[in-house]
């Protein structure tokens, strides 16, 4: 089924329309949510939920703002981070108020972030899992989802330019805590 035939099976609510719709999306929509919540069968209740929510109200779906991929991941994203706030005590960054440090320009930030090794990579992952759900969200979207901004912005419900800024401050604070533990 194409994803116009999907959505129409949806809309007349027939059994079709969600094993397509599931069998095309669920893999993505719990990748994505998987890296934020890592247990598992939180992860997959996240995924169904994501579902059964975008099934109930297939009639506010618009084509002409998003696909229906996208559509389903805005659904996600906000049921996940819905979640980590009812699990995760609120987190605030004394980096994030430290306005006196240098600032940090891009090619700093790509050459640090980038970097392949091993122990690198590691350390990312470590320090990623620390950050606030936020931005842990949109690092997934960007980077392992690998969504534009202008999808990320649909998905977020803010301004692309916002979130620009947000993903290089984010960024910023990841190289810091990277030099920091060096």
């Amino acid at each position: 089924m194409t994803e116009v035939e999907i959505v129409e099976a949806l809309r007349e609510g027939r059994h079709e329309g969600q094993m397509a719709a599931v069998s095309r999306y669920a893999d993505r929509i719990f990748a994505m949510v998987v890296r934020q919540v890592p247990d598992v069968m939180d992860a997959q209740e996240l995924t169904q939920d994501t579902f059964l929510r975008a099934f109930n109200r297939i009639g506010s779906y618009d084509a002409k703002k998003a696909s229906l991929a996208t559509w389903l991941c805005r659904i996600a994203y906000r049921l996940t981070l819905d979640f980590l706030k009812r699990r995760r005590p609120l987190m605030v960054s004394i980096e994030d108020s430290q306005g006196w440090q240098k600032d940090v320009t891009d090619e700093d930030l790509e050459a640090e972030l980038s970097t392949g090794r091993e122990e690198r990579i590691a350390k990312l992952e470590e320090l990623l899992d620390e950050l606030p759900d936020e931005e842990r969200m949109l690092l997934t979207l960007y980077y392992f989802e690998a969504h534009p901004l202008t999808e990320i912005a649909y998905i977020t419900g803010i301004d692309a330019k916002a979130l620009a800024n947000r993903l290089y401050r984010t960024r910023k604070k990841l190289y810091r805590r990277l030099k920091i533990e060096d």
